[in-house]
């Protein structure tokens, strides 16, 4: 049996201990006492040895019942922290919505903000702009302006379009043109193996 690590007996005095409060010694001086009251000759000594026990006895219970009375308490501050950090997480949780929310009403009032500022900046415009027949001399010359600029969008997707199925078909036409390059590297290699037994032969 190997020796005991003074780590083993600090555990094992803990253990006994309990709380720390002095059981083990109670626990050593009721077993002395217990002794002697064995070993005690006369009938006096034997019960001044039995009213030592007896209140190293009534020490225990009493260290006994305050641990329990503190465990208890113990298990009463886990359950009152347990309820905090509900409410706390409850309450954290509430923040977020009304952070949400109050981002939300941040942004609808920047969105009206903005409205309000352009109303103003068109009722401006509006004010300074020219009569009706120019009006709609303008908004002609800005629909023929908007209808090419459609054509030259058209335009210019359909050329890109183009380009991306010519690129596809180059890409393909390489991929295939690599295949065929590996073949005939291939086909090469077997017609050269198959050439050199022959010309082993010849020399034989």
């Amino acid at each position: 049996m190997g020796a005991v690590t003074d780590d083993e007996v600090i555990r094992k005095r803990l253990l006994i201990d309990g709380d720390g409060a002095g059981d083990d010694r109670r626990i050593n001086l009721m077993v002395k006492s217990f002794i002697k009251w064995c070993n005690s000759g006369s009938q006096e000594e034997g019960y001044t040895q039995y009213q030592r026990m007896l209140s190293t006895l009534s020490q225990c219970e009493f260290s006994m019942g305050k641990t329990l009375l503190v465990y208890d308490m113990n298990l009463r501050e886990m359950e009152n922290y347990e309820k905090i950090y509900k409410d706390i997480e409850n309450s954290i949780a509430a923040a977020h919505e009304k952070i949400a929310e109050c981002k939300k009403q941040i942004l609808q009032a920047k969105r009206i903000r903005k409205n309000r500022q352009e109303y103003d900046a068109l009722a401006k415009v509006i004010q300074h702009h020219p009569d009706r027949h120019e009006t709609l001399k303008q908004l002609e010359a800005l629909g023929k302006e908007l209808q090419h600029l459609s054509h030259i969008k058209e335009n210019v997707e359909d050329k890109l379009e183009l380009r991306r199925k010519q690129f596809h078909v180059l890409l393909s036409t390489i991929h295939e043109l690599q295949q065929t390059l590996e073949n005939d590297e291939k086909l090469s290699e077997a017609e050269e193996s198959s050439d050199n037994p022959m010309e082993v032969e010849d020399k034989q």
